[in-house]
């Protein structure tokens, strides 16, 4: 790695800081195959910058109750912007998942609104 390649890279906090993570998370997407960094001679480990965007991206699947397996399947679309139909197939089971989540979210949020309107009219 030249010394100008090191220095378009950043480092496993930086991307943590940007990314609103820990560096442990960072380590454990890298042990789960989600990341891959680059190594510095001295062994650190170096990151694109777009990592931090990634990072986010990941936490977002993970938040939204994907494993990281499903996560990791994701990637190469993620990457390269192409699916296949099985990988077409996967992603819209995930998205009609997530929105079946988001509905019942919804609606428990709609009926905790009901609950708050009516105890603010009983003190």
């Amino acid at each position: 790695m030249t010394a100008t390649a090191v220095e378009r890279l950043i480092r496993i906090g930086e991307v943590a800081r940007g990314a609103g993570v820990s560096v442990r998370a960072v380590r454990y997407y890298e042990q789960q195959g989600l990341l891959v960094p680059k190594r510095s001679p001295s062994g650190q480990r170096l990151y694109r910058p777009d990592t931090v965007t990634l990072v986010r991206f990941i936490q977002q699947m993970y938040a939204a109750g994907l494993t990281s397996r499903r996560i990791s399947e994701l990637l190469p679309c993620w990457d390269s912007g192409h699916t296949d139909p099985e990988q077409r197939a996967m992603l819209r089971a995930e998205r009609e998942r997530i929105q079946a989540k988001v509905d019942d979210l919804r609606a428990a949020l709609d009926r905790l609104d009901e609950v708050i309107a009516i105890t603010d009219t009983h003190p």
